[in-house]
């Protein structure tokens, strides 16, 4: 584990001292100064420092940044950044008059203006939507209706119910997810995470009459995981 090293080689990168940065987290620089060293901070105190510094939790603990040149620490956080994307992708959702997330249901038909309205809450509002208690209610889900056969035996015109996804490092090769990209809108496939090599994600269906296809990052809007289908 890199955790020690790289608060400290990130701080400095950073250009400020303990003292500062100590103060801007609201602990005492002792504190800091034993992080640095040997350490390990508590869960919240970790995730208050990764966002301080602009790096994902499991970067920091997994990475030995001091190995890079500076051009390419630098790539690195960024792509970090991006992919974990909690500040970036803000989900728009609705809620019942008991404060409770509800789950809107995107048809064939909306898939269409989805991608133009997945921000807009006057789309996400108009969406039919419902309430199923017996869900986790820490996860955040939609309805997505399967559109034709490419994800055999899974048929055409199924409902699924998938949970928002916004750290996109966590996605897991071969899984089921529907991903909203710029060019293809709502896609329903196997995906295989290639973020870190190539900044890409792989699009498979199981049906093998259609080939795969990558997608880039940049022109991923949404990601959301298949949990199950509704019968």
């Amino acid at each position: 584990m890199y955790l020690h090293s790289n608060i400290k080689l990130l701080r400095k990168r950073k250009g400020i001292t303990q003292s500062i940065m100590s103060e801007s987290l609201n602990i005492s620089r002792s504190k800091l100064a034993g992080y640095e060293l040997s350490i390990s901070p508590p869960l919240d105190t970790l995730v208050k420092i990764c966002e301080y510094l602009e790096v994902s939790v499991d970067l920091i603990l997994k990475e030995n940044l001091e190995k890079y040149p500076a051009h390419k620490l630098r790539e690195v956080l960024e792509t970090s950044r991006y992919l974990k994307g909690r500040d970036l992708r803000i989900l728009t959702t609705t809620v019942d008059a008991q404060g409770r997330e509800l789950i809107e249901v995107v048809s064939q038909k909306a898939k269409a203006s989805y991608l133009a309205g997945f921000s807009d809450p006057d789309f996400i509002g108009d969406l039919p939507r419902f309430h199923l208690p017996f869900l986790p209610q820490d996860k955040k889900y939609r309805v997505f209706q399967v559109d034709g056969d490419s994800m055999e035996p899974i048929p055409d015109g199924a409902w699924i119910i998938c949970e928002y996804i916004d750290d996109w490092t966590g996605i897991r090769d071969g899984d089921k997810y529907v991903i909203v990209t710029e060019q293809d809108g709502v896609t329903f496939k196997l995906t295989y995470n290639q973020l870190s090599n190539k900044k890409q994600l792989l699009l498979c269906s199981s049906n093998p009459l259609y080939p795969p296809f990558e997608v880039k990052a940049e022109a991923v809007r949404e990601v959301w995981k298949y949990r199950m289908m509704m019968v």
